[in-house]
Formats: structure tokens, sequence, C-alpha cells
């Protein structure tokens, strides 16, 4: 005899659910009423999904126990248990469709009133559910409505007939793991809760049920057509197209195309006989055309980027104001597209990319990944049970989003392998949908697909694609390539990004990609700043591996994000070498550049002495010319240089008039290297020499101050906390630097003293750095010179033995006493390393020792500015012979590679700088390819020089 309980069979039932309505198009306002259930809720959480019967859900319970719970919110992030996180590993035994027994359930409880005016006896009532994690059972007045799966997904339910004017009681029981929590595998935290809108629509006798806005437009003729197909008849009316058309019937008429460049939508207006539906319209036409993706006859490219929703108190229950503000951070830094990784957002973010103006990949709410582990065996997409399920997903998004612009590609999900379900999926979708393109990475051989899609492919693999050497079926050969996912910008990073682009503009099957992702999914937690994977005692997690964006979890650009707002800047400046023009080219694939307004200026030394506009044709997208410079300024010599920028000539929706889009720079004339004569020689006396303004130990030949300044331990310096990237991820087979520098003993070198030697003109010591239990080392030296005033140094480096991985950086390293703001004349504003410095503007910046602090989540390897030519804090200047990597921490290199969260991090009394000639680069190996040769550091011969003066 069997004992357990069928109350909750639902819960590991593959089908996804029963009782809600057939999906259809979202919109976000009508003339009907509405009802808005987010707020306060009752809730009470249980260990399993019995613990309880279901009598909470009758009328009259009493629920004054309970806590309270944000809707939308999600229970784990207000209190109630932890977040997990995990990259692709179920948190649960692998045994479709069974879960735990222990399955965290919390019963919610929302009592309202109707509005004064709802007649209940007036038509219906819809009950809508915007996103639930993972399994829902809903009850109104006692009545069980019905129960679903599919987290990220809308589900309605026709509840007029169980509606009161007042003390109604909406009861839903949700259920932390399901069947459907097999198919939501994606790299995120597991976050149960009713964490999207929920509200209540009056539906009047006539009004609108489902409907299709077809808005296709002819490129050639410069004309748009209008198509409403919807379940209940009515009228479209669009008054600035004079358009008053019967739904089902057409009109074509002239209009502007919508684009992400030029979001052109036209308000229109859907009338039933009882509702009346704003409309807004973008008119555009998206193909596969000559073995391309193209949006109005043109090929379009790819500068977009992967989105979760993410909030750090939050989780992702986003406001709208917290969607736009994504929007507009985006659009500011020039990116064009967002891949909805990986499910379909907050519908009221597509309302948002159809506004501002981004292309859209919507994807589908399914993950499988975790079967890798057991080579796909009973992968729910090749098991035909669970294609009702799969379908039902597919549909949800389609018919949810259909209406959006800014969507051009629907992709069935991520990382699910291969199978009949996701067959059955593009089959339904291609037939429901002929004016949008399918998308699946892992279609291999394109057999469902419009689009060859990979991730993570190396620079030169994505070269042989766009020459059309990769190989693999006739049909893929033919179609166009996306990156889906690169520049995995996890910590420090991404590096590589102009290499990418480059190729990508050098070939037109190449059509540009999604670098991973928009934001660090730090949780806010005042133990370590932001907590990550592990932090909440999870049994599986993957650290920090889930902080991987562009933004930080407060939305602060990351260097990442501003290193690639410049990459993929939609203008080119560049310069002919002679000073005397610019070459401007518009990048853009639709817009001419009348939005744009330029400006030149022309520094030396790092300081403007002049400026002015400059007359740059409209030039249409593709095109380019040359803009003649003005005359340069007369002066007296320096190093000098031209900068060009394109700014916003007007306000726009997403930007301010003079927010700068593009910049260039352009040398004029070239640096003078500094000098310093041999004039001053070493004197000894007792156990000190000094050498002009330089002060040392006459035993060691240790630095101990120059001028009034005192100096710690300056020394070489080799080591840096690695960067995430550095690291790389175990499943890569690539060398993973970071992993082989700690095995050769790069973060503990042993400086051993070869000789001191004061004589002539000069105080040389010489000696050998090495790891202790290796052969190998760096014979270095130093040379000191002055002139009296101030004090050069030559460090010469010889590297001995068999050197078989690079360098992490080279250069000297040394602690000053007191040091709070930095002055220096090279890159900024921000940080860059050898693959990550294209937004290195060359200028004078000052900062705060702070400021030059990159708060990456977990903390490694930060804060370098590059092409420095001289820098001033603590009362030294100190200019470099080439120029140099500067970096001033209030910890040490050591410290910085022990802290595993900010909070890890104390200021100490000594400022430390590092001043290298060379910094190894970063790549993006945590999930993609490492450092490309050009930028790898190779132990080699070096000689470099820096003059240090005290001008406290």
């Amino acid at each position: 005899m069997s004992f357990r309980t069928s109350a909750t069979d639902y819960v590991e039932d593959v089908s996804p659910g029963s009782g809600a309505l057939p999906p259809r198009a979202w919109y976000p306002r009508s003339d009907t009423a509405s009802l808005s259930l987010n707020g306060s809720w009752r809730f009470r959480l249980s260990a399993t999904a019995d613990a309880e019967d279901d009598a909470f859900a009758e009328p009259g319970y009493d629920a004054g126990g309970w806590a309270e719970v944000s809707v939308p919110g999600h229970w784990v992030l207000q209190g109630h248990g932890a977040p997990v996180y995990t990259n692709h590993l179920y948190p649960f035994p692998v045994d479709p469709p069974r879960v735990p027994t222990e399955n965290p359930t919390g019963d919610h409880l929302r009592f309202f009133d109707l509005p004064a005016g709802w007649d209940v006896t007036d038509g219906g009532a819809v009950l809508r559910f915007d996103g639930v994690e993972s399994c829902a059972r809903v009850w109104l007045n006692g009545t069980d409505i019905g129960e679903f799966k599919g987290s990220r997904l809308p589900h309605e339910f026709a509840v007029g007939h169980l509606l009161e004017p007042a003390g109604n009681v909406l009861a839903v029981r949700v259920h932390q793991w399901s069947a459907g929590s097999y198919l939501e595998d994606q790299d995120q935290w597991w976050l149960p809760g009713i964490f999207r809108d929920v509200t209540l629509l009056h539906r009047p006798a006539g009004s609108a049920l489902d409907f299709f806005v077809h808005a296709s437009y002819d490129h050639v003729g410069g004309t748009g057509t209008l198509r409403v197909d919807s379940d209940v008849d009515g009228r479209v009316t669009v008054p600035d197209l004079g358009i008053d058309i019967a739904t089902g019937e057409s009109a074509t008429v002239p209009v502007e195309p919508w684009t992400a460049e030029t979001p052109r939508l036209y308000d229109g207006l859907l009338a039933t006989e009882g509702e009346r539906v704003p409309l807004r319209i973008g008119f555009r036409t998206v193909e596969l055309a000559d073995g391309l993706i193209k949006v109005n006859g043109k090929a379009v490219l790819f500068k977009g980027v992967n989105r979760h929703e993410w909030h750090p108190r939050l989780g992702r229950a986003l406001d709208l104001e917290t969607m736009r503000e994504d929007v507009l951070l985006m659009k500011r830094h020039n990116l064009n597209a967002v891949r909805t990784s990986h499910y379909p957002p907050h519908p009221a973010f597509l309302d948002l990319c159809d506004e501002y103006g981004l292309w859209v990949i919507d994807e589908c709410d399914l993950e499988t990944h975790g079967f890798t582990e057991q080579a796909w065996r009973d992968n729910p997409v090749d098991d035909d049970r669970w294609t009702p399920a799969l379908l039902d997903r597919a549909a949800r998004m389609v018919e949810r989003d259909k209406n959006h612009p800014s969507v051009v590609i629907w992709s069935l999900g991520n990382e699910a392998g291969t199978g009949r379900g996701l067959t059955a999926m593009a089959e339904w979708i291609h037939g429901r949908d002929t004016s949008r393109l399918v998308h699946y990475e892992g279609d291999i051989d394109c057999r469902d697909t419009d689009v060859y899609s990979r991730m993570y492919a190396d620079h030169a693999e994505v070269e042989r694609i766009g020459r059309g050497l990769d190989g693999g079926t006739h049909k893929r050969r033919q179609l166009p390539f996306i990156l889906c996912e690169y520049g995995h910008a996890m910590g420090n990073g991404p590096g590589g990004l102009a290499d990418y682009q480059r190729i990508f503009e050098s070939h037109d099957r190449l059509q540009g990609g999604f670098i991973w992702e928009w934001i660090d999914h730090g949780v806010e937690d005042e133990r370590y700043g932001y907590a990550y994977g592990g932090d909440f005692g999870e049994e599986l997690h993957d650290g920090n591996f889930v902080c991987d964006g562009l933004v930080f979890p407060d939305r602060r650009p990351s260097p990442g994000l501003l290193e690639y707002k410049k990459v993929i800047e939609p203008v080119r400046i560049d310069g002919d070498g002679d000073g005397t023009t610019v070459h401007v080219t518009n990048g853009q694939d639709f817009a001419d550049l009348s939005a744009f307004a330029f400006e030149w200026s022309y520094q030396v030394d790092g300081e403007t002495v002049a400026s002015g506009s400059l007359a740059v044709p409209a030039l249409a997208a593709g095109e380019s010319a040359e803009a003649k410079l003005p005359e340069p300024p007369a002066t007296d010599g320096g190093e000098a240089r031209w900068t060009v920028r394109a700014l916003l000539a007007a306000d726009t929706s997403w930007g301010p008039a003079g927010h700068v889009v593009a910049w260039g720079q352009i040398p004029a004339s070239a640096r003078r290297s500094p000098s310093v004569a041999a004039t001053a020689a070493p004197v000894t006396d007792g156990g000190r020499i000094t050498l002009g303004p330089g002060t040392f130990d006459a035993r060691t030949g240790a630095l101990l101050s120059i001028g009034s300044v005192a100096v710690t331990g300056l020394r070489l310096d080799v080591w840096r906390a690695p960067t995430d990237n550095d690291d790389g991820a175990a499943w890569q087979s690539d060398l993973r630097y970071g992993e082989l520098w700690r095995k050769f003993g790069l973060h503990r070198m042993r400086h051993r003293l070869d000789a001191v030697q004061a004589d002539g003109n000069a105080l040389t010591v010489r000696t050998r750095v090495a790891p202790a239990a290796w052969e190998f080392g760096l014979a270095t030296g130093y040379r000191w010179t002055s002139d009296g005033d101030r004090l050069r140094l030559t460090v010469t480096v010889t590297p001995d033995g068999d050197w078989t991985v690079p360098l992490p950086r080279l250069g000297i390293r040394f602690g000053l006493p007191a040091a709070d703001r930095v002055r220096w004349f090279g890159g900024g504003p921000e940080e860059a390393y050898p693959d990550t410095r294209s937004a290195a503007l060359v200028s004078r910046w000052e900062s705060p020792v702070d400021g030059l602090q990159t708060p990456y989540v977990r903390p490694q390897e930060n804060g370098a500015r590059a092409d420095v030519r001289w820098a001033e804090l603590g009362g030294l200047r100190i200019d470099g012979d080439p120029e140099f990597w500067f970096t001033a921490r209030r910890w040490t290199t050591e410290q910085l590679d022990a802290a595993a969260h900010r909070t890890d991090l104390t200021p100490g009394d000594t400022v430390w700088v590092n001043l290298d000639h060379g910094q190894h680069g970063i790549g993006s190996q945590s999930c993609g390819p490492g450092v490309l040769p050009p930028y790898r550091l190779h132990a080699a011969p070096a000689e470099f020089t820096f003059v240090f003066a005290d001008v406290g």
C-alpha cells in the first residue's frame, strides 16, 4: 500500500500546467480597468511541497501570524531561506522529472477589493502572472483555478465568475523545485517566488483577445504595409499615416522605417467593441538574403550584449526605471543589440527596446545544461514526453512578444543539447511567424535554424568562419554567423575586443556578437559588500562565475564597458599621419551623420591649448571622408596631439546634447624623453650613501628616501593578483597562466643581492630575482645617477634559464608613507591593459588614490593606467622612458591576492606604487580564449628608466 500523497503530483508532472488561458500578445495598457496586485502579501514558508494542506486558500483563513513579503520579489532575498548559485550543475539529484522531498514551498495570500466602478456583471476578468519561479498553484476565493510552470513566461486565468466586489482572497502556492526546474538550468541564482507583476484585468464583452501586428517595410519603394490580425473584430487607426482599416485588412503607405538607429514608432489604436488598445507600430522587414541577416534591405552588424535581469537587492524583480536605466546605459555606450539570456525579459523591457532602439534576440526560457554531466542522457529536449512543455514555452514567448519591432530573431533557448523537441519548437515558430529568423547555438549544423551561431570561438576560428573556411554542412556554409556569446566580462576584462571587432568588420558573413554579459549578479550583503556563489552555504556552487558583467551590481559601468563603447563606436576617427586632416567613417548601418557634431582640440603635453568645431559632411552609412584640421597653434614645443570627438548635436531620447559618442587622437609631435646629466657622485657616510636627492643603505643599496620623501622596499616586481581571466576556467584545455604562475612561484620571488658598487657618477646594485625550487630567474641591475636635483634609475633585466610562461608584469614596486592624490599625463581616465587599452585617452588626469581602484566583486589586479609619461603623488614626480604603466593602492599585491571580497581589503598607512615597463594582457579565458600572442609579456631582456624628483 502506498501512502504517498497525490495532492502535489502536479509538481513533478512534465506538462506545462492546467487551467491557464491560451497565450496572447502582451500590452501595457488599454481603456479597460485593471488592478495591480503587487505589494505586500502574507507569506508562509514550508520545507516540503506537501507540508501544509490547502486550507489557507479558503476565505476566512486566519493568516494573522504569517510573515509578509513584497510581490514582485523572491522570498530568499527577503529573509526566508537563502539563494543558490550554480552555473550548470543542478542543485538537486538528476532524476527527471522527480525533485527532492526537501522542496521549499511558499504560500502567498493577497486580500483585495475591486475598484469602484468595476462591474463584475459586465464581461469577465483575467488574472495574469508575468513570472513565478518555478511552479505555482492558484486559488481565488477558495476555488482552485489551475497550476503552471514556465518561470519567465506569462500565465493568465479566467476569473470573472469568481470575483466579489470586496473581500477577495487570492492564494498562490509556489514551489522552488518542479519538473520545470529541469528546463531552467540557466547560469544564474535559483530564486523562487512571484517575481514579476500580478495583475487583474477587466475583460468587458467584445474586448481584445490576441492580435498580431504585421508592419513590413519595402526599402525599394519606401512604403510600409500594415495589417493587424485580431481574434476579435475591430478597426485599426494610425492618425499620422491616415490609416483607418478593419482588422485583417492591409494598408500600404509611405513611412519612415524602424531600425535600432532610427527607432521610428507610429502611434496607433486597435478598437474593438469592448476595448481600445494603444499600439506602437514600427515598420521593418527582417530577412535572410544573400546569406546575410538583413533589415530593410541592409545587413546589420550586432554590437550586442547578453542581458540577464538583475538587481543586487531585488534579484530578478526589476521595476520599469531599472529597465530603463539598462537601456539608456546601453545606448550611451554604443550598444545596438540585446540577447535576452536565457529567457524572455519582463515585457516592459521590450517596449523600451522599441522606443529607444535596440535589436533583440528574444530567447525562450529553456536550458538543460546540467545534462552534460551524463552525456545528455535523458535530456528532456529529446524526450517526447516533454515536447508539449517545450512548445508551450515557445508559444508563450512568441505570442507575448510578437508585436515588438525590436525583436528580430527568436531563440529556442540555450545550452540544451539537441533533440526532437527543439526541432518541434523551431517548426512551430517558423509556421507561426515568418517575419523573423530562428536561432539556437546548439544547432551546430543549422538544421532547424537560420543563423550559424557559436559561443566563445577564438579569434582565429572566427576569422576562418568569415573566410568561409570552417566547413560544416552545405546549409550552414550559406548562413550568416554571429557570436551569441563572447568577451566573457568576468572581473578585469574582457581583453581582445578590438581584435574581434576588426575581424567582424573585415568579413560580411560575420554579423557581430553579444558580450557575456551585462551585469554582475552580486547580492548586496553587509558581510561582503556583494555576495556570490558559496557565500550562502550552498552545497554546490560556482563561486564568482555569476559576476561577469559589463556593469557592476549597482550598475556602475566597468572599464570593460568603456572599452566596449570605444571598440564599437559608430564613427571611426583616424589620422593620416601628417596632422593636417582626419579620416572620418560612418560605421552605422542605416543613419547618416547629421545627428552628430564634431569638435577638435589641440593638446600640448596633455593640456588643451586650442579647440573648435570641425566641419564633417553628413556622410551616409558606410561612407568616409577627409576633414581638414586647422593650422596648429604656435607653442613652445612639447608632445602635441589632436583629439577629435563626435558628439550628439542635440538632445535625444537616450542622451543629452554634447554626449561623446566617438573620439580619435592623432599625434602631431613626439614626446621628448626625460634627460638627466650624471653630474653628481655618490657619497658614502657611515651606513648611508647619498646621491643627489637620494639616500641609500650602504650595505644593501636599498633606496631610503628621495629628498624629504621616504621610500620603502623599491625592487623589481613581476607579480600581480591574478584576474579571473588569468586563472581561466577549469574545463579549458588551454594553458591557464594564473595557475602556472603560482606553480612556478612568481608570487614568492626571492631577491638575492649580488653587488653594491658606488663608483664614478653612479650607484649600481646587482641582484638576481628568482623563485624557490626553480632554476630560472632574472638578473636585475639598478643603476642610479643624478644631476643633483633629480634621481635617475635605469633598470636592466636579463632572463636566465628556461622561462616557459610569460610574466604577469615587469617593473618596480615601492611604498610611500602618504599619498592622497595622483596627477598623471598618460592614458585615462580608467584602467587599461595591453589588450584593453582602446578607451585610454592620452591627457592629463587627476584622481585620489582610492579612486584609482576598480571595485571588482572578487578583488584582483586592477587600476593600471597605460602610456603614462609622468605621474605625481606623495611629493614625488616620476617621469618614465619609455612610457609606463602606473598603479597605486593602499594595500599590497599580496593582500589584494588574498582577498575574496571587497571587505577583505583594509587600507594601510603605506601607498604601494607599481611602475611597470610591461603588463601581460587580460584576454577572456574565464570562459573564452586567452591572451593573444601580441599581448603576452614574455621574459626577455629589457631596459627602462625612471626619473624621480621631490616636488613636495
